[in-house]
């Protein structure tokens, strides 16, 4: 073999790798957030596996203990729900009733250990309407600013 015929296969090998690693990281990249339904689907394979799941929490379901600082709340996409334990301060606009992010684990029991909250608020206004519609609407939001590169604190990520 001559030089140049080497030098091609071995660029050709390089790129096939570079590629791989692009589209592996890009499948793992693009789901931001897993919904409570599609975290109950995955059983057997979520317990200890880091996760960030979205959705409305519950009415009623805040327990909150100011003293150490605990929370339990449910989290639902209006077709299941996960309990929710999260240790720490949330951020002021986490409340019964609104959208919320958490990052975290699956403990064996089910329970889901957050680490992280982040809670998210509609940037326009809308009438009362239905809860489904109410949960697609928050679902829709959350997944345009993850495409975006916005955050709940900092807003959406400036251009360029």
């Amino acid at each position: 073999m001559n030089r140049y015929r080497k030098f091609l296969i071995g660029g050709g090998v390089i790129a096939l790798a570079l590629a791989g690693l692009v589209v592996t990281g890009l499948r793992e990249s693009v789901v931001y957030f897993v919904t409570p339904s599609e975290l109950r689907a995955a059983t057997g394979a979520t317990a200890g596996k880091a996760y960030r799941l979205g959705g409305m929490v519950v009415q009623g379901s805040l327990r909150k203990d100011l003293a150490t600082l605990d929370h339990r709340f449910v989290l639902s996409d209006g077709k299941a729900e996960v309990a929710v334990h999260f240790r720490g301060t949330p951020p002021d606009l986490f409340a019964e009733g609104r959208g919320a992010v958490v990052e975290g684990t699956v403990a064996p029991d089910g329970t889901f250990r957050a680490t992280t909250i982040m809670a998210k608020h509609s940037e326009e206004y809308k009438a009362p309407h239905d809860a489904q519609s109410g949960y697609q609407e928050l679902l829709r939001t959350l997944r345009r600013d993850d495409a975006r590169g916005a955050t709940p604190e900092r807003g959406p990520k400036p251009p360029g």
